[in-house]
């Protein structure tokens, strides 16, 4: 029986040692997983770092890149911006040359005055196309946004009080915005 014992007791040394080595490595195989794991979450950051930095050099480059093309296009519009307006007067300065030639050859002044009232016509069409209005003023409510008075006449009445009187220079809007006021006088 004791020898029984004695191999009993062996075995259980022998089976309890290797248990102790499976531990002890098991520990051992915990650490070396423990720091790979740390050392993979800062792998990743910082490989997200150097992915963010890529992403933001090149929308930096691309937003670079959009404002010198848009400081490009607006340098252009500036030099170029007159072109519509250009192109609308040109008719209309080939109609007055031809109505200075045609104005030597006549002595009616009602036909001198036709074709300027024609030539009026057609300016103020063009202007129109461009989306330059006429500031009314005829029998218009005094308005500091749209007029400016230069002067006061007393003694028109209670119904002329506060409205335009006499118009001395008209005033135009550019898409309803004021670009010249009109000048204008006012009943007091």
């Amino acid at each position: 029986m004791k020898e029984e014992e004695k191999i009993n007791i062996e075995d259980e040394e022998q089976t309890s040692a290797p248990e102790e080595n499976t531990e002890n490595t098991e520990n051992a195989e915990e650490p070396a997983t423990q720091e790979f794991e740390e050392k993979d979450p800062l792998e990743a950051a910082q490989a997200e770092i150097e992915e963010l930095k890529t992403q933001m050099l090149y929308k930096t480059a691309e937003f670079d890149n959009y404002r010198k093309r848009t400081l490009k296009e607006k340098a252009e519009l500036i030099l170029n911006g007159g072109e519509k307006a250009v192109s609308a007067v040109l008719p209309i300065i080939d109609d007055m040359e031809r109505a200075i030639e045609n104005g030597q050859k006549t002595d009616d002044p009602a036909v001198l005055r036709e074709g300027m009232e024609l030539i009026y016509h057609k300016m103020m069409k063009a202007l129109e196309g461009l989306g330059v209005k006429k500031i009314e003023t005829e029998d218009a409510d005094f308005n500091t946004d749209l007029h400016e008075a230069v002067a006061m006449v007393p003694g028109m009445g209670d119904d002329k009080k506060g409205k335009v009187i006499d118009c001395l220079q008209a005033g135009y809007q550019l898409n309803d915005k004021v670009i010249r006021h009109a000048k204008v006088a006012v009943g007091q």
